[in-house]
Formats: C-alpha cells, structure tokens, sequence
C-alpha cells in the first residue's frame, strides 16, 4: 500500500535541527534525515533510542579471546608441544605471558570484522545495493527531512514545513516496507 511523504529540503544544520524539533513538537512522524554530513545531537533530538552496536562489540571480543585461547592450548600445548628456548610447554597457564600478545590480536581481529558485517546486516548494506537517497543534493550541501504524511493534511503540513524554514517541500509515493 502507497503512502505520502513529504520531503522538505533544507540549507542549514542549524535550521535543520530547529526544524526537527517543532516537528516533533507538532507529533508528526519523521521518517527519515538525510545529511551530507553528521550532524551531532541529531539522533536525540529525532529520538532515536542510543545504538546497541558496543554490546555487540564487546560480545564479539570475547568470541576472538575464546578462539585465542582454545586455538593457542590445542596448538602449543595439546598437539604439538615444543622446548622452546628452555621452557617446556607443560600447561597453558605457565605459557601465557608468552600468548598475551596473540589473544589481543585476535580479540581486536574478531570485534572489528564482525562489527563491520553487524553494521552493514544492520544497516541493510548488501553488496550491489540501489542507493535509496531521495535528493542527490543531500550528498553534496543540503538537508532533507522525509515526514509521513498518514492522515495529516498535507497542505497544512507543507506550510507548517515551510515556516520552520525549508526551501522546498515535494510530497511523494512511498510504497510501504512492513
């Protein structure tokens, strides 16, 4: 089912961000903002609950300190123990010092990879991808709020749009995604 959407098309970040404000202020639905840039306290004052994504980081951590240790025990220590420089290779415990460095590595290899995958599942970044901007001006210098138009008045809503400072107002179809 299609839906209405107004774009409303914007110069300033500033402006942007008071414009933001009343809009919510007025309880309309704000889709979406597309910035050529971050614009910093946008996600608050969209309210926008804060991202999970440092859990996830922290999870994806300790998988890479698991795999350090239990690759370094079976491979040091279990299958292939070895008299190196004097110290024999009885227990992990007394060879950790030695593995420190690796299960870093391994820690920080696993949060990152797997950060970028959740990050672009999450972002619904799939590789050939159609680009989903609506104004290819929001890449260069301008700022686009997308407000759904529901069961508003799209007159009234467009002049409400304008007095909070937008250039330019289009409404547009939108097809439903849910």
């Amino acid at each position: 089912m299609a839906s209405k959407v107004v774009h409303a098309i914007y110069n300033d970040d500033d402006i942007l961000m008071q414009a933001v404000k009343q809009t919510r202020a007025e309880r309309y639905h704000i889709e979406e903002v597309y910035t050529p840039f971050p614009v910093h306290g946008l996600d608050k004052i969209m309210g926008l609950e804060p991202t999970r994504l440092a859990i996830t980081a922290f999870m994806y951590g300790l998988v890479g300190l698991s795999v350090a240790v239990t690759m370094m025990n079976f491979i040091m220590i279990e299958d292939w123990p070895q008299d190196i420089g004097g110290k024999p290779s009885f227990s992990y415990i007394e060879n950790m010092p030695a593995f420190v460095p690796i299960m870093f590595e391994l820690t920080v290899f696993f949060a990152a990879h797997l950060m970028v995958i959740t990050f672009y599942m999450r972002s619904k970044l799939w590789p050939f991808k159609k680009a989903e901007n609506p104004d290819i001006r929001t890449t260069d210098d301008h700022f686009l709020m997308a407000v759904d138009g529901g069961n508003h008045d799209l007159e009234k809503l467009s002049k409400f749009l304008y007095d909070t400072g937008a250039l330019e107002i289009s409404i547009v179809e939108s097809e439903d995604d849910h």
